[in-house]
């Protein structure tokens, strides 16, 4: 079953498909596809596509090409409709599978786009965001840190990597590893954001915060998370 998602983000408004294995774009897209920077020519890789709206947007600002990956079922069937809805078909390829998996070993991108799924599998799995199922591991952190792992091999000489993180998962690890791995690590962006009152008051964030996994603020009878986006460039 497929149902029309209308974006608002940068460069919307921007009608899109969504399937029930489709994830939605959510206020972390908008975040990361604000901060895309694209030169004329660029060739982009987005991992974690869903919808492919992030894609669209980096072959619509001048990509000469972008392959978009998702584990979800149906990721090519949605993502192409999108592309070709909004003409961008003719330079956006999409791909089912895991992180940089599908793509031929000699594909290599000026822009990475990172904006893979990052909070503990528990939290996921309570909060419904993934349609999917799963999250980023048992602490959120395990798939971004592999997902930087694997991006090394896949950046040309001078590229850089968009990297969404928050406080829903054990941030400090991520940005810890990328540090490690990237000569620079620059934040770009930050928000912080009301969670549903569903996922506030669940035992499972509680856990999770008790152990220092999560973190959360509160502004009034709010709960707070914070949203952070990050270009990172450069081997180590």
């Amino acid at each position: 079953m497929q149902e029309k998602f209308l974006w608002k983000g940068r460069l919307g408004p921007i009608s899109l498909r969504i399937s029930d294995t489709t994830f939605r774009p959510s206020t972390i897209s908008a975040l990361v596809a604000r901060e895309i920077r694209v030169d004329e020519g660029d060739i982009a890789i987005d991992v974690g596509c869903g919808s492919g709206i992030l894609a669209i947007i980096a072959a619509k600002l001048g990509a000469r090409h972008v392959y978009a990956i998702d584990k979800s079922p149906d990721v090519i069937e949605v993502g192409r409709a999108n592309a070709e809805a909004n003409r961008v078909s003719d330079r956006v390829t999409f791909y089912c599978g895991d992180l940089f998996e599908p793509l031929d070993r000699s594909i290599k991108a000026d822009v990475i786009i990172g904006d893979v799924s990052g909070i503990p599998d528990a939290l996921a799995d309570e909060s419904g965001w993934f349609p999917t199922k799963g999250g980023g591991g048992a602490r959120g952190s395990e798939l971004p840190i592999r997902m930087l792992e694997e991006a090394r091999r896949r950046l040309a000489a001078g590229g850089r990597l968009l990297l969404p993180t928050g406080s829903l998962q054990d941030e400090t690890s991520i940005i810890e590893t990328a540090k490690g791995l990237y000569t620079r690590v620059r934040k770009l962006t930050e928000r912080r954001i009301p969670l549903p009152s569903k996922i506030a008051s669940s035992q499972v964030l509680s856990d999770l915060a008790e152990r220092g996994v999560v973190r959360i603020t509160t502004r009034g009878s709010r709960a707070l998370w914070e949203a952070r986006v990050w270009e990172v460039s450069g081997i180590a």
